[in-house]
């Protein structure tokens, strides 16, 4: 009733199958970003964790406080350095290279920030 010949081979398959992959690469996840870090400082507005989890809706954040609210352009660090709110005149400041900064994560994580529909990219020196 249950044809036990054809279930277990069956089922060997499909393990085999599914886990293909994994014995194919060896458990590797492939090119580990490594975004240039920047030479100028030695911390940035958040601490790194934060950073790398929720840049993006820091970023979000601050464009609404600073072109659709109030214009609010200083951000003040835990240790008392100001800086600007801008992607271009902060960010961009102490990470001078897209390609070696941004592109190298967001490229890994197959994510198309739309900064730049707005901002223009800074030039890349080699």
């Amino acid at each position: 009733m249950y044809d036990k010949g054809k279930i277990i081979p069956g089922l060997i398959v499909f393990v085999l199958i599914a886990v293909s992959p994994i014995i194919y690469n060896r458990g590797n996840a492939g090119h580990v970003p490594n975004p240039e870090k920047p030479k100028n400082a030695k911390e940035c507005v958040r601490p790194v964790a934060e950073m790398r989890e929720s840049h993006m809706q820091m970023v979000i954040d601050w464009r609404t406080d600073v072109i659709r609210d109030n214009g609010a352009r200083e951000a003040v660090t835990a240790g008392g350095v100001k800086y600007v709110r801008s992607l271009q005149l902060g960010c961009m400041k102490c990470h001078t290279s897209k390609q070696k900064f941004c592109d190298e994560c967001h490229k890994y994580a197959s994510v198309e920030p739309y900064c730049w529909d707005c901002h223009i990219a800074p030039e890349e020196k080699d």
